[in-house]
């Protein structure tokens, strides 16, 4: 899908409370994965990319509006808060906010991402991007900077 003008692409990231270190491992990241195949469906969200940190999530997301966005965060943290519930693991888990940036139709989307895909080894947890086992693409997004 290639999004511009007409469908704006977001950066966004999502911190949890206290910079509690829930993202990491296998099962949220299987939860998140599940939960963004079926946002474009059910939302009409597109997850493109993204990064869970052990604290954070980076993602490029796009939707018809600000409002959307906002509603898709909110759905997201109220998924993966059932799941940490589940496991007995006690709230608050999330911030209460999240930061987004609007793309630019000048700004790259693939320079965007390749500073993201490097926050893990600037982070110290690998020696390369590609060995990070929490990062993806949901849904191939094309954005017109790009092209």
């Amino acid at each position: 899908m290639i999004f511009g003008s007409a469908r704006p692409l977001f950066f966004l990231t999502i911190c949890t409370a206290n910079r509690a270190q829930l993202l990491d491992n296998s099962a949220a990241h299987e939860k998140f994965m599940a939960f963004s195949a079926k946002s474009a469906e059910l939302a009409q969200v597109w997850v493109g990319r993204y990064v869970l940190m052990p604290d954070h999530i980076h993602a490029f997301v796009s939707t018809e509006d600000s409002p959307g966005l906002s509603h898709w965060v909110g759905s997201l943290k109220k998924f993966l808060a059932a799941h940490w519930r589940s496991q007995g693991k006690q709230a608050p888990f999330w911030q209460e906010s999240f930061f987004d940036h609007a793309l630019r139709s000048n700004e790259s989307y693939g320079d965007k991402w390749e500073y993201v895909r490097q926050n893990p080894v600037r982070a110290g947890l690998v020696t390369d991007a590609d060995a990070w086992p929490f990062a993806g693409e949901i849904h191939h997004i094309e954005w017109e900077a790009d092209r």
